[in-house]
């Protein structure tokens, strides 16, 4: 535009002035503006595309194929056209990348009329996480330099990689032995290997319930008491507030935390036991809920910026899947997992406030944390005294900050266990099962 105004300005002077070379150089060079204005636009109308993705959902270690076929449907051909399928920006940036990018996603391509070009990449999935496989950019012009256009030519994919399950050394699939062990309130189950007493026997005990011995030494029939049976099944909570968690130690401890949280509810769920999610973390899709996606992007950088998640998030309804059983269960909640961002929202105090009514005080409360503060301490021993059998997992490496760390959980009579890196989610999660 620039051009165009500057270039008629020049002519009417040239022609107020009686000018008639420099008039004629005007005459050709807005002869050239709008010619490449037009041809520019309708090479950029001209371009359709199409990606197509072999598989929407992976588990971490998985390759996933993405093609792109771009074509130009018009009868002019087009000198140049660079095409870019945009990846956020944090599936890039650590070293392994969240998604290893294989092939080309950026290509210089030169289209005859009615001609194709395909780009061709893959993606090897390192992290878990939810990601934006687009837009696709397309940016053409005149062969001056004089006239750029850019075009979104597909709307985005989203693909989903899970966490990483461990499986657990020394499990036995087949037993049947909750995590944790606490005598419930309310006698759902009684276990028949421990007897808590004798009464007398009531009309429609079984024989096998009859205490012989003293049923033999006072005459008249007694019965066994037995005590309730352990808690059944867990509550994970997991703190995911960015506060709790030190830049130096990202990524790693916090997807160390997804990795454990992913094991145990996948050895809980294995068991036939109730299973459940509590986390204040992010939902990854989120942005694309609240805010859509917007076709109309005029320059590369706002597709870039399109195709970032938000850095901060003030997000302030935790992530909960309800404890329960069920064949879907498991499938929820590593798919909250693998959607789950650090979040500047609620702290793990203000979670258990607004979430506390909906953990269920028949399954223990295995809370993952990357450390203790006393608010978080204070919160976790309020939990244990409202009659929750409170179990939590620390996140850190040094041996000497997990023992003060653990301090002010033991006193509140919270076991505590270290989470020092990968290998030890197994040993972690064994000691749990065999308690």
């Amino acid at each position: 535009m620039n051009w165009l105004v500057g270039a008629i300005l020049i002519l009417i002077l040239s022609l107020i002035f009686d000018l008639g070379l420099l008039s004629y150089a005007m005459y050709a060079m807005l002869g050239v503006l709008l010619t490449s204005r037009y041809l520019t636009r309708t090479w950029a109308e001209s371009l359709r595309a199409e990606r197509q993705c072999n598989r929407l959902t992976a588990d971490v270690g998985d390759t996933v194929a993405v093609a792109v076929k771009i074509a130009n449907r018009g009868a002019l051909p087009i000198p140049w056209c660079l095409v870019e399928d945009l990846l956020p920006r944090r599936a890039l940036i650590h070293d392994p990348p969240n998604l290893k990018v294989q092939g080309r996603r950026v290509q210089l391509a030169m289209l005859p009329g009615g001609g194709e070009r395909q780009l061709l990449y893959k993606m090897q999935c390192n992290r878990r996480g939810y990601y934006q496989l687009g837009p696709l950019v397309l940016e053409t012009g005149d062969l001056f330099g004089l006239h750029r256009r850019y075009r979104v030519a597909t709307k985005p994919h989203f693909l989903l990689v899970y966490p990483l399950v461990m499986p657990l050394e020394g499990y036995d699939v087949s037993s049947k032995r909750p995590i944790g062990e606490v005598t419930m309130t309310h006698r759902l189950y009684e276990d028949p290997t421990r007897i808590a007493g004798v009464r007398r026997y009531e009309a429609g005990d079984p024989l096998s319930r009859v205490h012989w011995k003293a049923t033999a030494r006072t005459g008249e029939l007694h019965s066994k008491v037995f005590e309730p049976s352990t808690i059944a099944g867990a509550t994970i909570l997991l703190e995911f507030h960015r506060g709790s968690h030190p830049r130096r130690h990202e990524p790693m401890r916090s997807e160390l935390a997804i990795t454990a949280a992913a094991s145990i509810a996948n050895a809980v769920y294995e068991m036939g036991q109730q299973i459940g999610l509590v986390t204040n973390a992010r939902d990854a899709a989120d942005r694309i809920r609240q805010e859509g996606w917007a076709a109309d992007i005029r320059t590369r950088d706002a597709a870039r910026a399109s195709a970032s998640m938000l850095d901060d998030s003030d997000r302030l309804q935790p992530v909960v899947v309800p404890t329960q059983r069920g064949d879907e269960q498991l499938r929820r909640i590593l798919e909250s997992l693998a959607r789950a961002e650090l979040t500047d929202g609620l702290t793990l105090a203000q979670l258990i406030g607004e979430t506390q009514n909906l953990l269920p005080r028949d399954a223990s409360v295995i809370a993952i944390l990357p450390g203790v503060s006393e608010e978080q301490a204070i919160a976790l021993a309020n939990l244990r005294r409202s009659g929750y059998a409170v179990t939590a997992v620390l996140n850190m490496h040094d041996e000497n900050e997990f023992a003060d760390a653990s301090g002010p959980l033991l006193a509140a009579g919270i076991g505590t266990q270290q989470l020092r890196d990968e290998a030890s989610v197994v040993s972690v999660c064994r000691k749990f099962v065999l308690r």
